[in-house]
C-alpha cells in the first residue's frame, strides 16, 4: 500500500519531441532540409517492415469484436490513418504475430488466420483509407489513389504447424513474409532468445519450409533467428531475404538479436535488407543497460505489489525511463543506416519500426508512425541524396519482394 500511495495512479503520457532545430541564421540548409523532408515523405511510398497492429487490437478486445476501432484517427497506440499519412507511411506490414506459448499449447494456425482476417476487415471497413496488398505493383496502385496499403508478414512460422503445405496456404491467404521463429526454437529453426540450440540451426523440416517459402513467394525473414540458423539459411535460399526488424549489433555487442556486420555482409551479397528497428534497446547499449536497470527496480517491487502490470508500476515505469534519458533518439536510428550502408552499401537497408510492438522504448523524435520526416530529415542533414532515400523508404524493399515473386512465378 506505500508503493501504491507513494506512485501516483495518474498516467503518465510521454510527449513525442523532435530533434533539436539549427537556427536559421547559421544553416539555410538546414532549414530547408526540414521543408524538403516533409515533401519526400509525402512523394516517396514508405515501407515499413514491422507493425505490430493487429497483436495491439487483439490485445484491445477487437478479435471478432462487432465494432471495429476507428483507425482514421484513433490516436491510440503508434499508428492510425491520420498519423500514417502525416508521416508519409504507406506500406505498413502488418505483423501477424504468435506468441511462443502457443508452439506448446497449440492454436498457432487458428490465432494468424484469426488476424489474418482482422487485416482483411481493416481493409473492408475502412475502404477509402486502407487496401490489402499483395505486391509492389499493388503498393504503388493503392499509393495512386491515396491509399494506406496493408501487406503482411508473419511473425513466427509456428503457424505452419509442422505441415509443409501450409506455406502455399499462408501465401494465398496473403502472407507475403514469415519470420521463422520468435523467441523459442521451434519446428524450423533456434531462436536468437533460446540458449537450448534445439537444431544448431534450421531443422530438416526447416529446410523444406524455406525451400517451399521461395517455390511459394514468401520473402523469408531472418529477424528472431539465432546465428547459426541466419547461415543455413543463406547457404540454403535461392532468393534475397529480409531482416523485417532487426538492428546494427556493432552499437548493442551482446545482444545476439540484433545483426553482425558479417551477417549484413553476407544478407546484402545474397541481395536481401536489413531494416532498421527503432526499439532503443535495439539502438544503444546504453539504453539496454537502462532497461534492465529498471527492470530489476520493478521485480524488487513484487512483494508489495505482485501485479507488475498494476498502474502505479506502469507509472512509475514511465517516469523513471523519462527521468533517466532511457530513449534513442532519431540521430540514433541514422546511425544504424550509416553503419549498414558503411558495411554493405546503400541498396540493402529500410525501415523495420516495430510500432505497436516495442512498447514504451520508441526514442524521441519517433514516438509514432509521423515521425517519418523527422528520420529523412537527418538523413539529408547528413548528405543523403533523394536517390538513396527512395531506396531506404521503399525500393530496396521492392527490389527483393519482386525478386521473390518473379522467382516463385517461374515454371518448375
Amino acid at each position: 500500500m506505500r508503493l501504491i500511495s507513494f506512485f501516483s495512479l495518474t498516467t503518465i503520457f510521454l510527449l513525442s519531441c523532435t530533434p533539436k532545430p539549427t537556427q536559421d541564421s547559421e544553416s539555410t540548409e538546414v532549414t530547408d532540409n526540414a521543408a524538403l523532408s516533409k515533401e519526400l515523405a509525402q512523394k516517396f511510398i514508405i515501407t515499413d517492415g514491422h507493425v505490430d497492429l493487429p497483436h495491439r487490437l487483439k490485445n484491445d478486445g477487437y478479435m471478432g469484436a462487432e465494432e471495429m476501432l476507428d483507425l482514421r484517427n484513433s490516436n491510440e497506440g503508434n499508428f492510425d490513418f491520420a498519423r500514417a499519412k502525416s508521416g508519409g507511411l504507406n506500406a505498413p506490414f502488418m505483423s501477424i504475430y504468435l506468441p511462443a506459448r502457443l508452439q506448446k499449447e497449440g492454436g498457432s494456425k487458428e490465432l494468424a488466420d484469426s488476424l489474418i482476417t482482422m487485416v482483411e476487415r481493416i481493409a473492408s471497413d475502412f475502404p477509402e483509407h486502407f487496401a490489402l496488398a499483395n505486391s509492389p505493383d499493388e503498393v504503388i496502385a493503392n499509393f495512386d489513389k491515396g491509399l494506406i496499403s496493408l501487406p503482411m508478414g508473419m511473425e513466427n512460422g509456428s503457424g505452419i504447424e509442422g505441415k509443409i503445405e501450409n506455406v502455399k496456404y499462408f501465401s494465398d491467404r496473403g502472407i507475403r513474409y514469415v519470420t521463422l521463429t520468435h523467441s523459442k526454437d521451434n519446428l524450423i529453426c533456434d531462436s536468437s532468445y533460446d540458449t537450448t540450440r534445439t537444431w544448431n540451426g534450421l531443422s530438416p523440416f526447416g529446410e523444406e519450409v524455406v525451400r517451399e517459402m521461395n517455390r511459394t513467394g514468401i520473402m523469408v525473414d531472418v529477424s528472431h533467428i539465432s546465428d547459426s540458423t541466419f547461415y543455413d539459411v543463406m547457404a540454403l535460399t535461392d532468393v534475397p531475404c529480409i531482416a523485417s526488424h532487426s538492428s546494427c549489433r556493432h552499437f548493442t555487442p551482446d545482444f545476439e538479436r540484433n545483426m553482425s556486420d558479417d551477417m549484413i555482409k553476407l544478407l546484402a551479397k545474397k541481395g536481401g535488407v536489413i531494416q532498421i528497428n527503432f526499439g532503443s534497446t535495439f539502438l544503444t547499449k546504453e539504453s539496454r543497460d537502462k532497461w534492465d536497470e529498471l527492470g530489476a527496480i520493478v521485480e524488487g517491487m513484487r512483494a508489495e505489489v505482485p501485479d507488475l502490470t498494476d498502474s502505479a508500476v506502469t507509472a512509475f515505469r514511465n517516469q523513471w525511463l523519462n527521468d533517466n534519458n532511457a530513449f534513442a533518439d532519431v540521430n540514433t536510428v541514422a546511425d544504424h543506416i550509416d553503419h549498414v550502408v558503411e558495411v554493405a552499401g546503400i541498396d540493402h537497408v529500410g525501415f523495420g519500426s516495430d510500432y505497436d510492438g516495442v512498447g514504451n522504448s520508441l526514442p524521441n523524435g519517433l514516438k509514432d508512425v509521423s515521425g517519418f520526416p523527422n528520420l529523412i530529415e537527418e538523413l539529408l542533414n547528413r548528405g543523403y541524396t533523394e536517390d538513396d532515400i527512395e531506396k531506404i523508404c521503399s525500393k530496396n524493399v521492392f527490389r527483393v519482394w519482386n525478386k521473390v515473386l518473379e522467382v516463385a512465378s517461374m515454371p518448375k
